[in-house]
């Protein structure tokens, strides 16, 4: 069995930088046009050109999003963008309009692979894209692991899966609410305002304005907020149907986010490829930290023929029982000390975990100072610059966060 590709999200540089020291085999990102996730930072063309460099000077490949449902208008420009992408090394384009897709497959060398939102259910609609110019097809969120395996004995293209992340609840993401809720913000264009999310009541025609909740409890319900996608128990499974690239969600999230769930996913295909006894003795181990990073309660989606349970009704909040604090930027071996950028409140005697791709160890801190030296009781601005002494070395991108309440 090969080894599937761990595919991470890069919503600006520095997620990108975090995905790939965690380790990532490739990232997705999206540039200033043409893609979805419009509120995420994103890469203008020379970060996108800075991006590709950087990452494949550590052999991790970057595909480039570009699965907006174009309009006529938004075919001018494509493909000098495309050419651009093709010359600065893309690896690949995602795409999901067949307008794209034909201008995509223009330009000599230009892998295409086929976003979710072209919903591909089936190894017939996997070929004809292959016939197109495709390379890879990022299947349905919607099929399970009996249908993602006959796909795959198909053979006729790469299979791309999400295996962990925040979930749609209309069709692999085809949705059309938020045009309707939230004044032309359309979700296929970028600029979802995630309705599903919202809280909901029930109101009767002949009764206006007078609410009744659609769930027995005074704080309304969220109908249509789903859950996470979390298939941390089921890497053999995944193994075993053939998918050429398993894909984390989450270009909106945290550079926490992403490398802690990055890191969890590499050691868990990397124990089970060493030894899967290993891998399966530490389950608990994975799912704990995966359960520390920010979501809404974890369902395995329709990967076992349907979802079940598969609906957070109490409210949208993350759940998230630890608190990035810091992120390392350069350590000085002949002093012990470590320049720092804060990202969260702590203070001198408070416990953290610094985290890194290799491991982890705890520490109370005791020497904090600002850049200018002088020395600090508590560091309660975000992004400021510290120096802090560390009992072990540290590298760039370690993680520091406090530890949980209860460990």
């Amino acid at each position: 069995m090969k080894k599937p590709e761990l595919l991470a999200p890069a919503g600006d540089m520095e997620k990108l930088q975090m995905a790939i020291a965690y380790g990532a085999d490739a990232v997705y990102v999206g540039g200033k046009e043409f893609s979805l996730r419009a509120n995420a930072k994103n890469f203008d063309l020379p970060e996108l050109k800075q991006a590709i460099a950087y990452a494949h000077s550590k052999n991790v490949k970057v595909y480039v999003s570009v699965n907006i449902f174009a309009n006529n208008r938004d075919f001018d420009g494509l493909h000098e963008y495309l050419s651009v992408l093709k010359e600065i090394n893309a690896d690949a384009v995602i795409v999901a309009d067949l307008g794209v897709i034909n201008v995509a497959r223009q330009i000599p060398g230009l892998e295409i692979h086929i976003s979710t939102q072209a919903n591909v259910t089936n190894y017939q609609s996997a070929a004809l894209y292959k016939e197109l110019g495709a390379g890879r097809v990022i299947l349905a969120r919607e099929l399970s692991f009996e249908e993602i395996k006959e796909v795959n004995e198909h053979k006729a293209i790469e299979t791309e899966v999400f295996i962990h992340g925040a979930m749609c609840v209309s069709y692999s993401g085809r949705c059309l609410l938020s045009n309707y809720m939230a004044q032309g913000r359309d979700a296929n264009r970028g600029d979802c305002a995630q309705p599903c999310r919202w809280k909901y009541h029930l109101v009767e025609e002949l009764r206006p304005g007078e609410y009744m909740p659609v769930y027995e409890d005074e704080r309304g319900t969220h109908i249509l907020n789903s859950k996470d996608l979390c298939m941390i128990d089921h890497i053999p499974q995944l193994v075993a149907s053939g998918v050429t690239s398993l894909k984390i969600e989450g270009r909106m999230k945290t550079a926490y986010y992403v490398a802690m769930v990055t890191k969890i996913y590499r050691e868990a295909l990397d124990d089970y490829f060493t030894d899967p006894a290993f891998y399966t003795s530490k389950k608990d181990y994975y799912m704990k930290e995966l359960d520390r990073t920010g979501n809404r309660g974890f369902i395995t989606g329709f990967f076992e023929n349907k979802a079940i349970d598969g609906q957070n009704l109490s409210n949208t909040i993350y759940n998230n029982s630890q608190e990035f604090v810091g992120i390392v930027e350069a350590y000085d071996a002949s002093t012990g000390f470590a320049l720092v950028e804060q990202r969260n409140k702590f203070s001198q005697g408070d416990e953290l975990e610094i985290i890194s791709p290799k491991g982890s160890f705890k520490q109370i801190i005791t020497d904090m100072y600002d850049i200018e030296g002088d020395p600090l009781q508590s560091a309660p601005h975000p992004q400021q610059m510290l120096r802090i002494k560390f009992t072990k070395s540290v590298d760039k991108f370690d993680i520091m966060r406090i530890m949980d309440k209860q460990t």
